[in-house]
């Protein structure tokens, strides 16, 4: 039996693989066998890939974290990676969530999830469509509101400070930061009450008065 004529993406849960196996009378004995055979990787219980042999293509990383623990969505510094906000690639994906924060060291990688209010986690949140899947990561604001809020080392108390912050410490690209949508990033302060967002904003406008 084929199982990629069953199953045609890389990532998939195990419903999916139940009932591609559904022909066998121990469905659960040959998932056994597949996993020591190396053709699927569980990255947790019930969802999987498949192994580095099995593969079309590479799965998504950032699809995975939004299966392993949700509601959830990509954010913080993997996301300002991802949008080219910071020059450095960041090897854990990072996320948000409205539950409590976790971690998961996976075969696949590290996922970690920190806690947002409830009334802000969908304020930001975009939905990214490839050509076989499509995975929710934070806009840029979002994602540098959700930097901002995290990072509790410190105390920023004036402008000079947050540009500090943000173009040494963080070392987030100025043009695109100046493209930021600054109402929305306000709104996001008001909702997740943080000064250091509101600092961010005013030196956002301040930046953008310049000739």
């Amino acid at each position: 039996m084929n199982l990629r004529r069953k199953i045609d993406r890389e990532e998939f849960d195990y419903p999916a693989l139940m009932s591609a196996l559904s022909m066998y009378a121990k469905p659960r004995d040959k998932v056994t066998s597949l996993l020591q055979q190396g053709v699927i990787v569980r990255v947790k219980k019930g969802l999987y890939v498949y192994g580095d042999d099995y593969r079309k293509r590479p799965f998504s990383r950032e699809l995975l974290a939004n299966l392993i623990y949700g509601p959830s969505y990509v954010s913080l510094e993997y996301a300002l990676s991802w949008h080219g906000l910071i020059p450095e690639r960041v090897p854990v994906i990072t996320s948000v969530t409205p539950k409590r924060g976790k971690r998961f060291v996976t075969p696949v990688g590290g996922f970690i999830y920190r806690c947002t209010p409830s009334a802000s986690f969908y304020l930001g949140m975009d939905r990214v469509v490839q050509k076989s899947f499509s995975f929710l990561i934070a806009t840029p604001e979002r994602a540098l509101a959700d930097k901002l809020r995290d990072d509790r080392g410190g105390s920023i108390r004036t402008q000079k400070e947050i540009a500090s912050y943000l173009f040494d410490n963080l070392r987030i690209n100025q043009s695109l930061f100046c493209k930021m949508d600054v109402d929305f990033l306000g709104k996001l302060g008001e909702v997740l009450s943080s000064r250091k967002i509101a600092l961010c904003c005013r030196l956002l406008e301040r930046m953008r008065s310049k000739p």
